[in-house]
């Protein structure tokens, strides 16, 4: 239990649910448009990027000076059905909704 006690106390924060529902829904997406639609600075996101990365969530490729994330493959049904459920479940809440309205604007500098 100690594995499934780290994910969800790496999903109880707001920042990184919202980060785990964008990229469930876009793929793989870079860190300056996952801060941008979050409305936040690059570094906040990097930071809780890497939180993620850390507990296995999520997986990082550098282009140029950008880090892309992406979901890491599930590791166990657990992981499966919330990456389900963030697609199908989490995808129809305003502040997702939000989220995503604002993701197709941002363009890397």
């Amino acid at each position: 239990m100690e594995n499934e006690a780290v994910v969800f106390k790496v999903l109880g924060d707001p920042t990184r649910l919202r980060l785990m529902v964008l990229l469930s829904i876009q793929g793989e997406t870079c860190v300056c448009k996952l801060a941008e639609a979050l409305n936040a600075p690059d570094f906040k996101i990097s930071r809780h990027l890497g939180i993620m990365r850390s507990a296995g969530l999520v997986k990082a490729r550098r282009e140029g000076t950008w880090m892309h994330y992406k979901l890491s493959n599930a590791r166990n049904r657990l992981e499966e059905c919330l990456q389900q459920c963030f697609r199908e479940c989490l995808a129809t809440h305003p502040t997702v909704k939000a989220d995503l309205q604002r993701l197709p604007k941002a363009n890397c500098k």
